[in-house]
């Protein structure tokens, strides 16, 4: 491939070299540069690329991609761009042959709902026989292939080839979760979506490694409303026009206000043994009854979003109803039967504003009691920690503090800081660094009425511990602790 295929859509400045040479591979870590490479100039939280320009070279890389001055040797060719991180972007979409554009693109950005409502879509898409590829936070499903996750939003040369096998593995929609660090990283750039979705926003992923500040966090959502031909918002929330300020794109909304154009009326909580649900009125654009298997007003949220992204593909009002019914998420209020008198639920609530709207929710369905079994990321903001202690007390009856990913930290001293938040409260707690331990505490006292929650790890299945991560499957801990009882 001509280097210049890959550049078409950039503005550059060939500074060395010619762009009108062969390429073999585009690259963007320089351990994977094979002779004939173009490598790609990324300025990472971790290291530069430009530091590597000599390596690379060394390796038999044809052409770099940079963004600053570097030194480059003898018959190497040097392009320069405003932007590595977009020029990857876009050469990354030419090197796939901009697959994108021969799907149906969804893309669904917000602090909370993005998960669910990518599988309840797909799940509503496949039931009139659209094959539906997913990119998120659990996985990305290419086909019959699934492969786990590390980022929300991949890299961008991932993204687009990602895209490219699913084209190839004959899907001609595609529904993907934006997360605000890929809008600010260019992750997406180049790909014009056919529908952006906005669910909601909340303070999060405020930090050193991520946004500044809130400002940055809720402009860099809105990016999404410039990159989309219709975007699709939640007019209930308060962030609502600041997100849609400056967009580009046509607008409709969804809500439980007079003023959305696709209504929730008539909600109504489902509560029968062992299980917990919700049924509401779909009324403006559409018209009909849903029933869900996942209790509260985010569900209906996280459904209406499903209903108004699907309304553009004119699915039958009865498939949309068979599929909404059976769409699950796993770890994102997944009930596990350990009991006829209790119900225990995992859910991924790993930030305070998720953990309070599940309580919430839970409260609304009168539970005996609400026991949350939680902990908190190691090197990640303190203050998650104190305002999860702090939420926990004051609407969970029982919290029981535990460990989740210490990363490089002391299990103990995270502990101690969401301590620091729960006698904010006059809520009851014990704290039990073992997180096996504590699931085994929190079945043993199980009450009849009981909603007990396992939250923060959802759809993990490990625990990061000093840089390595371990196999940790709460479904296997509960499958333990039940069999170990058992034997007792």
């Amino acid at each position: 491939m001509k280097l210049t295929k890959l550049l078409e859509r950039l503005d550059y400045k060939v500074v060395a070299g010619s762009d009108n040479i062969e390429i073999t591979e585009l690259v963007n870590d320089s351990r994977k540069v094979v002779p004939g490479s173009v490598f790609v100039c990324i300025n990472g939280a971790v290291s530069d690329g430009h530091q590597y320009v000599k390596d690379v070279a060394e390796k038999g890389a044809a052409a770099v991609i940079v963004e600053k001055d570097v030194e480059v040797p003898e018959g190497l060719t040097v392009i320069k761009v405003e932007d590595t991180r977009y020029a990857l972007a876009l050469m990354s979409a030419a090197y796939f042959g901009y697959p994108a554009e021969k799907l149906k693109t969804i893309g669904i950005t917000g602090t909370k709902g993005k998960t669910t409502t990518t599988y309840m879509v797909k799940a509503i898409l496949e039931e009139v026989g659209h094959k539906v590829g997913l990119i998120g936070t659990i996985e990305a499903i290419i086909g019959d292939k699934t492969i786990p996750s590390n980022n929300t939003t991949p890299e961008s040369y991932t993204i687009q080839k990602y895209f490219a096998q699913m084209v190839e593995a004959g899907c001609d929609c595609v529904v993907m979760e934006v997360s605000s660090q890929g809008l600010m990283l260019h992750r997406t750039a180049g790909i014009m979506f056919d529908i952006g979705i906005f669910t909601n926003l909340g303070e999060d992923h405020i930090g050193p490694n991520e946004h500044k500040d809130f400002e940055d966090y809720k402009r860099c959502k809105g990016l999404l409303f410039k990159q989309c031909k219709v975007g699709i918002g939640n007019v209930d929330d308060k962030w609502f026009e600041d997100v849609f300020k400056g967009a580009t794109c046509e607008i409709e909304t969804f809500g439980f206000g007079e003023k959305a154009d696709l209504r929730a009326i008539n909600v109504k909580h489902i509560s029968r043994p062992g299980y917990l649900g919700v049924w509401y009125h779909v009324t403006g654009l559409m018209d009909f009854d849903v029933e869900i298997d996942i209790p509260g007003e985010f569900s209906v949220y996280n459904s209406l979003t499903a209903i108004a992204v699907c309304r553009h593909f004119n699915v039958p009002v009865e498939k949309i109803k068979d599929a909404l019914k059976v769409a699950k998420v796993k770890g994102r209020i997944e009930m596990v039967k350990v009991s006829d008198d209790f119900t225990l639920m995992i859910d991924y609530a790993h930030n305070a504003m998720a953990l309070e709207s599940l309580l919430h929710t839970l409260r609304d369905y009168n539970p005996g009691r609400i026991v949350t079994v939680f902990g908190c990321g190691g090197n990640r903001s303190k203050t998650r920690r104190y305002e999860m202690g702090e939420v926990s007390g004051k609407l969970s009856d029982f919290t029981i503090i535990t460990s989740d990913n210490p990363r490089f930290e002391e299990p103990q001293a995270i502990i101690d800081d969401i301590i620091v938040g729960m006698k904010k409260t006059d809520g009851k707690y014990i704290d039990i660094c073992d997180r096996k331990e504590a699931i085994r505490y929190a079945i043993e006292h199980g009450r009849p009425g009981d909603v007990i929650v396992l939250a923060g790890k959802g759809h993990e299945t490990y625990q990061e511990i000093k840089g390595v991560k371990y196999d940790m499957d709460e479904r296997v801990l509960i499958k333990e602790v039940l069999e170990e009882l058992k034997g007792e």
